[in-house]
């Protein structure tokens, strides 16, 4: 999670929300990354959904049913649904999202009888920074807009 939460203040550092997703395979990372929506214009940017891709390319696979997820935020419905498919085996998070979660919150998406794969969920890892780093972000973009 130390590397997820380093992606994540890397996001917030080109001006992405602070979200760092890191991908292992019998403990070896495959891929790491952080939001990246604004810098390549696309919506679908999610530190989940780059990971995802990026260990599918390396795998040459569709599938990570071996592979460990670590991310510090809840996963959006897109991302819930990607790793579902994916056949990921654990997905660890951070802090939970109230408003855009989708596994411990909304959806639930791991709980609906049309979800064909759920992964091992662990929440809470690094909370607190994860959390704090989100809260941080948000309450300088506030300021700044305010300037």
């Amino acid at each position: 999670m130390d590397l997820a939460l380093a992606e994540a203040r890397k996001a917030a550092e080109r001006g992405e929300v602070p979200v760092g997703a890191v991908l292992v395979r019998e403990g070896k990372v495959l891929a790491a990354d952080g939001n990246r929506t604004l810098e390549l214009a696309d919506p679908t940017a999610h530190a989940e959904m780059l990971v995802l891709r990026a260990a599918c390319r390396t795998l040459a696979s569709q599938r990570l049913p071996d592979c460990d997820l670590y991310v510090t935020l809840e996963p959006c419905p897109m991302c819930a649904a990607a790793i579902s498919f994916a056949r990921i085996r654990r997905l660890y998070f951070g802090a939970g999202d109230e408003k855009g979660g989708a596994v411990e919150h909304g959806v639930r998406f791991y709980a609906q009888p049309t979800c064909h794969h759920a992964p091992e969920v662990y929440s809470g890892l690094a909370e607190v920074d994860a959390a704090d780093l989100l809260k941080g972000f948000f309450r300088q973009k506030r300021e700044e807009g305010t300037k």
